[in-house]
Parts: C-alpha cells; sequence; structure tokens
C-alpha cells in the first residue's frame, strides 16, 4: 500500500461499530458477520479514527497520553494494515 499523508484523516469503516466490550476488557469492532478483539494498542488507536483527526493528530494525541515518542511509524503501519481490511476508511 502506499505511504498514507500524515495530513490524512481515518474513520471507522463503514459496517463496523466500535466499542468497548466488558466482558472481553477490551475495545472490539463489531460488524455483521462478527466481532474482532483489538489488543489495546489497536484500540486506542481505532478509538480516535473519528475522521475529524489526521494521523499526525492521533500520533500525537497518543504520545502525549502514553508519555512516550517515535510511534509514527506504529501509527502509520496499523492505519494501513486497518485500510486494507476496510476497518478503516480515509477522510481528506
Amino acid at each position: 500500500m502506499d505511504t498514507i499523508a500524515v495530513t490524512a484523516k481515518p474513520a471507522i469503516g463503514k459496517g463496523f461499530r466500535l466499542q468497548w466490550e466488558s466482558a472481553q476488557s477490551a475495545h472490539v469492532l463489531l460488524y455483521p458477520e462478527g466481532m474482532i478483539k483489538l489488543n489495546g494498542s489497536a484500540g486506542e488507536i481505532m478509538k480516535r479514527c473519528d475522521g475529524a483527526r489526521t494521523i499526525a493528530d492521533i500520533t500525537t494525541d497518543l504520545e502525549l497520553c502514553f508519555a512516550t515518542s517515535g510511534l509514527d511509524a506504529d501509527v502509520a503501519a496499523f492505519v494501513s494494515m486497518a485500510l486494507a481490511k476496510n476497518w478503516l476508511e480515509l477522510r481528506e
């Protein structure tokens, strides 16, 4: 997949719904055929993908929230994978 611009605005893909599932103690991505349990990092990224925030905004927010730096490549890699699986779509 091509490199995603840091100005791209990812949003949850059509047909999917993100929610916290207490029984799973995790964020899950629901779709008509089932459910995908997300790990902690994936859940933190996905819950910020609202179609309004850019990838740069999401990365900055995660770095501030978790008092770390250098998450650019990890966020970009996850977003690329989620786009390939149609979990996310880009809004410009």
